[in-house]
């Protein structure tokens, strides 16, 4: 989301952008973020996509309900905890933003280039540039790099160092999957049931109930105190642990987790935490998960929406000096991006936490009006944390080689 949101405003700012994809074309399906606060709204109305992101918006769904063994209902998470102001399927996100970067040519400005089913593999600092190779697509020097690529980030590895040395693992999994069609009625509720240490939930996302063969979605999270050893691409390896995390569980688990193993595509991933102390290095620099993210819970995509327009408009206020313009970018959104990590700490302990009582607990704090509130409040007030720039961004004289943002 990062990537074609900063290549629409370098684009708008005079740069020529060239945005690196792994994917082989823009992917279908995907779980929806969602969007919080006059920020990240002010954000996506400047861009000119906030109606369109209206017109495809989820609805929210109905709330979940948190049930026991037999299906009954404990508490409910009110739809706008999971769902914010305005939420979107990823997939239907990603075409938007693509969309309206190339888009930006058609007012007089450069158009971005896409390099879809490539990554780059190596970073080396040249006199005029970033000397840049990929895997498919040959070498070549680019004024700027943005890793834009993720909590798992290539550009962070190569040009910042080891994985390990940034990303701190805060003891969970999640893990989520499109049910088969013949799951039946197991989605026909959206519910979470909760045991220590784990929840599965399921639910149907209305925005989707013409897809064929739909039957909803399953989503999981469970404890793991250390990381888990496997290979992030080694899909069978990701089901054999959740079959694992949930032996022996009630209600209805085993049969959702009977169809994980017809699942095609699968979310699986650990909850964790991004701390890069500096997020620019040279002509290098990180933006969205890459630099900040976390998991789940902690705004990430509203976070990059805003970091991507924040380090865009540096960048053209500073188009001779890099540096400067990085330092500003970081110094003004650090803070903010601070504050809504801190969110996602703690949202594995709130849907999967580790004892009875402390189940008990969250189910009482929903079930009381006062303390539901509270929550809300406290999101609300991170998400609206930043005060942005009111102003449209200046037209600028295109720079002849470009910025490389890799989404790999």
């Amino acid at each position: 989301m990062a990537g074609p949101a900063l290549a629409y405003w370098l684009c708008r700012h005079g740069y020529r952008p060239t945005v690196v994809e792994v994917a082989p074309a823009l992917r279908d399906g995907g779980f929806a973020v969602d969007f919080r606060g006059a920020a990240h709204l002010t954000v996506l109305e400047r861009m000119g996509i906030l109606d369109e992101i209206r017109r495809h918006s989820t609805g929210g769904g109905p709330a979940m309900s948190f049930i026991d063994e037999r299906g009954r209902q404990l508490a409910a998470l009110p739809p706008e905890f999971a769902s914010g102001d305005l939420e979107i399927l990823r997939s239907d996100l990603a075409r938007i933003l693509y969309r309206h970067s190339l888009a930006a040519a058609a007012d007089g400005h450069p158009a971005p280039e896409y390099l879809f089913d490539d990554t780059i593999t190596s970073l080396t600092p040249a006199p005029d540039g970033v000397h840049t190779t990929f895997a498919r697509t040959p070498p070549r020097t680019f004024d700027l790099v943005i890793g834009a690529d993720g909590l798992h980030s290539t550009v962070r590895r190569l040009a910042f160092g080891a994985e390990q040395d940034f990303v701190s693992h805060l003891g969970y999994y999640v893990a989520a999957w499109d049910l088969p069609g013949s799951a039946g009625d197991l989605a026909a509720r959206s519910v979470g049931y909760s045991e220590p240490g784990r929840i599965a939930t399921v639910g149907r996302t209305p925005r989707r109930s013409t897809d064929p063969g739909y039957a909803g979605e399953a989503f999981c999270v469970f404890v793991s105190d250390e990381e888990l050893p496997h290979d992030r691409r080694d899909l069978l390896a990701h089901k054999e642990a959740i079959a694992r995390a949930y032996e022996g569980a009630g209600w209805r688990t085993p049969e959702l987790i009977d169809t994980l193993w017809t699942a095609d595509e699968l979310y699986f991933d650990s909850i964790s935490r991004v701390d890069v102390p500096c997020w620019s290095t040279g002509r290098i620099a990180l933006l969205g998960d890459a630099a900040y993210g976390a998991t789940l819970g902690g705004m990430g995509t509203g976070s990059a929406i805003i970091g991507a327009y924040v380090l865009a408009a540096e960048l053209a206020a500073s188009p001779d000096n890099h540096s400067a313009a990085f330092t500003r970018y970081e110094r003004r959104l650090r803070p903010y991006v601070t504050q809504c990590q801190e969110g996602g700490r703690g949202t594995g302990a709130f849907l999967a936490p580790t004892t009875q009582e402390a189940i008990d607990a969250r189910n009482a704090a929903l079930n009381d009006p006062a303390a539901r509130a509270a929550m809300l409040q406290q999101g609300h007030d991170l998400s609206t944390a930043i005060t942005l720039d009111d102003h449209l961004p200046p037209e600028r004289p295109l720079r002849p080689t470009g910025t490389a943002i890799d989404l790999a």
